[in-house]
């Protein structure tokens, strides 16, 4: 009998917008393929060098919400001076979002995934 996976303490950067580009590297999440392929076998450590290491990449421009429509600069705005996406709590990853959300909808569905963690340890 199998033992019981343990939820994932450090989520998963993917976007599913899963293409590579000529250098092997997600042009959704921006990890290569070979931080894809280990993924499930990093320890928390080594997946939160994963999102330090994306963090620090150049901004890659504006996006336009999925929910809202609102157009949004991407890869600026931040407390560090890098996107402001990094600055809430992490989301990932967000059904039916595209790659990007604006600072509005994310907002809204932390607050969302927040409250029902409460509910559910509550």
């Amino acid at each position: 009998m199998s033992q019981p996976v343990p939820p994932a303490t450090v989520p998963s950067p993917c976007v599913a917008l899963c293409r590579l580009d000529d250098d092997g590297v997600c042009v959704g999440c921006r990890r290569t393929v070979d931080e894809i392929a280990a993924w499930s076998r990093m320890d928390d450590d080594a997946k939160r060098a994963v999102w330090a290491r994306l963090r620090a990449l150049p901004p890659a421009g504006h996006r336009r919400c999925p929910r809202c429509g609102a157009d949004f600069p991407c890869g600026s705005g931040g407390r560090d001076g890098g996107c402001w996406c990094v600055d809430p709590p992490p989301a990932m990853p967000l059904p039916d979002a595209g790659d990007c959300l604006c600072p509005a909808c994310l907002d809204a569905e932390i607050a969302r995934r927040s409250a029902g963690r409460g509910a559910e340890h509550g």
